[in-house]
């Protein structure tokens, strides 16, 4: 079965390709030839994951799934949350995002964190959604050079690097990404037996 992952972004793209295997194949925008940016306009992760999905199964009638991901942290509230990838503005740099955090976060004590991933699948146009979640916490500086977006600077629970100290596989372990993706699999698998 072929699913279109609803996204431009390389780095995603590349966490959940080796994830979805057997009867499942993954087709990116760009190998369905669809050349859009889709814009992320609601407030909720599962608004957007959902507005996504939908944008490209009515363009191609393909099943196709998407994801929003958000960073969560405690003592701003929740924020970025939501607007997570232009949280220092539309130019949506990741060294900007994580120097506003870092100054936003200054002087705080707590400095708990979650990343949350919700995943929105069309099948048939049915749609399911999948959630993931990494608890952790913000450090104090940036360190490593792998991943993307707020990598350097969380520190999932259980672990003693951040996200981009670590390899892809090292990172599957505890990525948000992969919980939501796991689910969506095993969602998969049970459907292909029941259809």
């Amino acid at each position: 079965m072929k699913l279109i992952f609803a996204t431009n972004n390389r780095h995603k793209i590349d966490e959940l390709r080796p994830l979805i295997t057997g009867e499942f194949e993954l087709i990116t925008l760009r190998e369905a030839g669809i050349d859009i940016d889709i814009p992320e306009p609601h407030d909720t992760l599962e608004a957007n994951a959902t507005h996504k999905a939908r944008t490209i199964f009515d363009m191609t009638g393909t099943n196709c799934f998407s994801e929003d991901t958000g960073l969560e942290v405690s003592a701003l509230d929740g924020a970025p949350g939501v607007k997570s990838a232009r949280y220092a503005g539309d130019n949506r740099s990741s060294d900007d995002n994580i120097d506003l955090l870092l100054s936003n976060l200054a002087g705080k004590e707590d400095r708990s964190a979650q990343f949350r991933t919700v995943i929105s699948l069309l099948i048939d146009g049915q749609e399911t959604q999948f959630e993931g979640i990494c608890k952790g916490h913000i450090t104090a500086a940036q360190k490593g050079a792998e991943g993307f977006g707020y990598d350097p600077v969380f520190i999932p629970d259980g672990a003693a690097k951040t996200f981009a100290e670590m390899s892809r596989a090292e990172k599957a372990q505890y990525s948000h990404r992969a919980k939501a993706t796991e689910k969506l699999v095993a969602f998969l698998n049970t459907y292909k037996i029941n259809h």
